[in-house]
């Protein structure tokens, strides 16, 4: 950086010193702004039509000419609108996805995969959150619609999805993913939700449970509401009568679940189970457990980081998120590609992994 101060000249004009003076500026280029096939034409010394040519890999072009044409190309750092291009042709080349919480370890497999098939397809990824809210979801959804997505892959938060109808009508590829649309029939992929609850507390009950809690997401979820049933029915299959202190659904804020497993863990008949609806509660209740005197048995639904070198190990259900972006996103591709029919629901299998935690007897 120089420091030197401007002088004035002889008509009192203030000056910078030469040596300040920027002479690095490509020649026929616009600063500012960035370099157009025009620029490339220019500096090559052919037509535009030339350019187009090279750039898109066309024939009709000698050796020497695309030599000239590739030289101006690297010197003016020319890229190709491709924007402009797919608009020409009617199409975006992109899809977009909509998540839950960007923030949630769970959706970075399900959003790689996508990108990974979206990528395979020649297609851009454009990602969004709904952070939970119906509104939210449908604001972002129309965005990408108006911005003309080939296609969409959506974890919805409402449960009303006919404002997608003439979307859908008019050409939009849609794949829900984790939780079914509401009031329209559209493709959907999920993962055995009840299934993986009921093996999860089925599981505690044979290690000797009989009194497990149950800490959940907000009940107007699908997949809450799907592993609420889950575990309701495991208990009954047992014969075991759940008392309403036993069960706890809200918002996963760590305060709540705080609240919530300390009073179940507390009083006369406290549980000595919990199974946990979700990653987020799943971390909340080990640090809970961490400060508690008498050891408590748990599993929890969804993996979690690091699971496998606590002491014990946490036992959970897990889902395999990356198969559910994968198989969303060759869903949708295949609607692109005019293959599919009708609209299917795909249910993708959990897994029990037993590290320790789920195994615990009863302490009393």
């Amino acid at each position: 950086m120089d420091l030197r101060i401007p002088v004035a000249d002889r008509t009192g004009h203030r000056t910078v010193p030469e040596t300040t003076r920027r002479t690095d500026r490509i020649p026929g280029t616009r600063y500012g702004n960035r370099p157009t096939m025009k620029d490339v034409a220019a500096r090559a010394g052919v037509g535009l039509k030339t350019v187009s040519r090279v750039v898109n890999g066309e024939p009709g072009v000698t050796p020497e000419t695309e030599r000239r044409v590739q030289e101006a190309i690297d010197a003016l750092g020319f890229r190709r609108n491709d924007s402009a291009r797919v608009l020409r042709k009617g199409r975006t080349a992109s899809i977009g996805l909509v998540l839950e919480d960007l923030a949630d370890p769970f959706y970075g497999p399900l959003s790689r995969a996508v990108e990974e098939v979206a990528r395979a397809h020649g297609a851009l990824l454009i990602n969004g959150s709904s952070a939970e809210d119906a509104d939210r979801e449908q604001e972002l959804v129309l965005a990408l619609c108006a911005r003309r997505v080939d296609g969409l892959v959506v974890i919805p938060a409402g449960d009303d999805h006919r404002y997608l109808e003439p979307e859908i009508k008019a050409g939009v590829a849609t794949v829900f993913v984790d939780r079914p649309a509401g009031h329209i029939d559209a493709d959907v992929v999920v993962s055995d939700n009840y299934g993986g609850a009921h093996d999860g507390v089925s599981h505690l009950i044979a290690h000797g449970h009989r009194r497990i809690g149950f800490i959940g997401d907000m009940p107007r979820i699908h997949t809450a509401a799907e592993r609420l049933r889950g575990y309701r029915t495991a208990m009954e299959d047992a014969g075991i009568t759940v008392a309403d202190s036993w069960m706890s659904l809200g918002v996963t804020d760590p305060e709540r679940v705080r609240r919530a497993a300390e009073e179940m863990l507390s009083g006369p008949d406290p549980v000595t189970a919990i199974f946990t609806g979700n990653n987020r509660v799943t971390v909340t209740v080990i640090r809970v457990l961490a400060g508690h005197a008498r050891r408590v048995a748990l599993v929890g639904f969804d993996d979690i980081e690091l699971a496998d070198l606590l002491q014990p190990g946490v036992t959970v259900v897990a889902q395999d998120a990356a198969a559910l972006g994968r198989t969303a996103a060759e869903r949708l591709f295949r609607q692109l590609d005019g293959t599919l029919l009708a609209p299917e629901r795909i249910e993708l299998p959990t897994r029990l992994i037993t590290r320790g935690s789920g195994e615990l007897p009863p302490a009393d």
